[in-house]
Formats: structure tokens, sequence, C-alpha cells
């Protein structure tokens, strides 16, 4: 999956899941297919339960992510950076 075929896969439409990024022609979030792979679920099982997805769509909602994520700076608001409690909040 190369930056440039990203358009192709993800979309943003106001009018489609209140403008979440979603797979294109879907009503698949890029959200929720990142918390199911991030839960345990296996790219097969993705694929497997949703009629249609392709590999390259799952690909294409972890470029998105990349993508999102790059130009956004963390801080620390303390010394003590333990992820466990700020999850925990």
């Amino acid at each position: 999956m190369t930056d440039e075929q990203l358009p192709g896969r993800i979309a943003i439409d106001p009018g489609v899941m209140v403008g979440k990024p979603v797979i294109k022609g879907t009503r698949l979030t890029v959200e929720h297919i990142l918390n199911l792979l991030a839960h345990g679920a296996t790219a097969d099982e993705i694929l497997a339960e949703y009629d249609g997805l392709l590999q390259e769509d799952l690909q294409a909602c972890l470029l998105f992510a990349t993508k999102a994520l790059e130009d956004v700076s963390f801080m620390p608001l303390s010394l003590g950076n333990d992820v466990d409690a700020i999850l925990r909040r």
C-alpha cells in the first residue's frame, strides 16, 4: 500500500458515519477496524466477517492511522510516563 493508493481506499464524507474516515464503499470506520485489530482479531477473521473487504483495505486503515499521527506531538504531563495509568483514566 502506497500513500498514493490511500485515497482510493479511505473516504471521508460528512454524510457517512458523521464524517469519520471509512473504508470506501462501506460504513466500516477506520477506527472500528483498528479497534478489532487492537483487541486481537486477525486480518483473516476480519476479512471473513465482512464480505467484500480486502487485505488492502486493512492495510489502508493502518496507513491512514500512521499518516494521521505523523504530525501529532505528544508531551508528557509528568515525569512518570505510566501508560497503564493513563489508559485506566
